[in-house]
């Protein structure tokens, strides 16, 4: 038969479970309090790994900020540096433009003191060589004077011993054309049939019978009264080189020269002039 249930059972009831509320409360206030705790001490210890950081970031950048400033006060002293480095070599290039100049200066004045003193030894070498010139000029004169004087009365006996019988011999011979064309026979040796104009130089030259064939090739066109006769060229010197007496003579020309105190023709007997 059951048990009839009672107020006092019911409060029992009540109070069991009034009991296990509260023990189930305090376990959960307790355990409340405790996430509480570990949280709050998670927290902290956040905080505090927040503060560390936060310190070691501070002094992170305190020390980037002197890193900073150290290279900022390193940079100061290099600009500084180089400053000092441009302007020193600004001065050192100055120094050197104004001993350039200065150097320039002083070679120009020498050049100038030196082509000062150059001309005037120039200018006293010219009057010396002028009056050398004049006086080899008068020399000259005087060297082809006795030359003609040594060649001109040999030239009868000369060419007559080549079938040439001369009967005048004139020095100095000048003919004029139009056009302020003309020419100078030194020697002009005639005889009846063959005129020979002889050019007379103290040292016959290569150049000198060169000159001497070509007043050869115009003598008829300047001296016309000897058209009718046969021209034949001579040249002489008293100095010849051995060249000079080939050419010569391979020109068909008569080569006199001096032998001792006179002159022969250095023609072989059987040489044949040409004739113009």
């Amino acid at each position: 038969m059951s048990r009839t249930v009672t107020i006092d059972d019911i409060w029992k009831l009540f109070e069991e479970t009034n009991r296990l509320f509260r023990q189930s409360q305090e376990a959960w206030e307790r355990q409340r309090q405790e996430d509480h705790r570990k949280a709050e001490e998670e927290r902290r210890k956040a905080e505090e790994e927040r503060r560390k950081a936060e310190e070691e970031s501070r002094k992170a950048e305190e020390e980037r900020r002197k890193a900073e400033e150290e290279s900022r006060k390193a940079e100061e002293e290099r600009r500084k540096a180089e400053e000092e480095r441009r302007k020193a070599e600004e001065e050192r290039r100055k120094a050197e433009e104004e001993s350039r100049k200065a150097e320039e200066e002083s070679r120009k004045a020498e050049m100038t003191a030196f082509q000062e003193k150059m001309d005037r030894r120039q200018e006293k070498s010219d009057r010396d060589f002028a009056r050398l010139q004049q006086e080899l000029g008068r020399f000259g004169n005087r060297w082809g004077e006795f030359v003609e004087e040594m060649v001109a009365p040999a030239c009868e006996t000369l060419f007559a011993d080549r079938g040439i019988p001369v009967y005048k011999v004139s020095r100095r011979v000048k003919a004029r054309l139009p056009g302020n064309r003309q020419m100078e026979i030194d020697l002009l040796v005639v005889d009846d049939g063959v005129v020979i104009p002889v050019e007379v130089k103290s040292k016959l030259s290569h150049d000198d019978v060169l000159d001497h064939l070509r007043r050869l090739a115009e003598f008829k066109e300047f001296f016309k009264e000897y058209a009718d006769k046969k021209v034949m060229g001579a040249v002489a010197g008293i100095v010849v080189e051995d060249n000079v007496k080939r050419f010569a003579m391979n020109e068909g020309l008569f080569l006199i020269v001096q032998s001792g105190e006179s002159v022969i023709l250095a023609n072989s007997p059987d040489f044949v002039p040409r004739s113009w």
